[in-house]
């Protein structure tokens, strides 16, 4: 039982992260957009995409059941 409610628990933290990556997203195309963005904000908002793209992935992988070879 204890599997199954850790299995939601990431399933509901990637949907937190989806969002939050989708948001960042949209920020970073709207300043670059605009033309009147700190190259600096825009650098850390950058990072910190890949930073969610890099636990996405991680706690996608942690749903993937082990398989022997």
């Amino acid at each position: 039982m204890r599997h199954m409610t850790d299995a939601q628990e990431i399933e509901r933290r990637l949907l937190e992260l989806d969002v939050e990556h989708r948001d960042l997203d949209a920020v970073i195309a709207l300043l670059i957009l605009d033309g009147h963005h700190d190259q600096l904000q825009l650098q850390r908002l950058k990072k910190r995409k890949l930073q969610l793209k890099d636990y996405i992935t991680l706690l996608k992988m942690q749903l993937v059941p082990d398989v022997p070879a």
